[in-house]
């Protein structure tokens, strides 16, 4: 007689919570590391970003499924690539002699459409697997869409208020991000 076991999903389910949080712990070394206090910032952002999608897929009683956890590492990185994109765009305003608050706002302003049309992009395509799937895509797609919902009101709301809030506060006078020499101003012939 063939079966399966029950402790091998719970094995798979275990082995992806554990690789989700090294991936995690990975993302939060860089996103310090390169970015400093705004890579902190986002890091609180992220772990903000992860708290909603699990509060709201608890209110929704919707059980955490080896595509759920899929479905939450997707939405980190969909996260950390908008503050990349942010943190970037400040950077280019710095480097172009603005001040921090002014390099912030047009920062934010500068990558807010790029984010809004990846995020929506994602977002439909979650709301088509659900309404197209079954079982465990459809867990996918719940995941996914209560993620991207939360990670464009953590990446765009959240990481700015606490910008605005320390830039009002005077806590904030200088904003300094690693850069490595080699991606600054290339122009390489390909």
């Amino acid at each position: 007689e063939f079966g399966t076991d029950p402790t091998l999903g719970a094995d798979s389910i275990r082995s992806g919570i554990w690789a989700g949080l090294a991936g995690l712990a990975m993302v939060v070394i860089f996103m310090i590391g390169y970015y400093r206090l705004a890579g902190v910032i986002a890091v609180v952002a992220l772990l903000m970003n992860t708290a909603l999608t699990l509060g709201t897929m608890t209110l929704l009683r919707a059980t955490i499924t080896m595509p759920g956890i899929a479905g939450m590492i997707l939405t980190i990185g969909m996260a950390v690539d908008a503050n990349v994109l942010i943190f970037e765009r400040i950077r280019e305003e710095l480097r172009n002699g603005k001040t921090i608050g002014n390099a912030i706002e047009s920062g934010y302003a500068r990558a807010f459409i790029t984010i809004f049309d990846s995020n929506i992009t994602t977002l439909l395509t979650a709301i088509i697997l659900y309404n197209a799937g079954t079982g465990s895509v459809r867990g996918f797609a719940v995941t996914l869409g209560i993620g991207i919902v939360a990670s464009m009101f953590t990446a765009i709301f959240v990481t700015r208020v606490i910008f605005d809030t320390m830039l009002s506060r005077g806590t904030m006078k200088t904003l300094r991000m690693n850069a490595l020499r080699w991606f600054t101003d290339c122009n390489y012939d390909i």
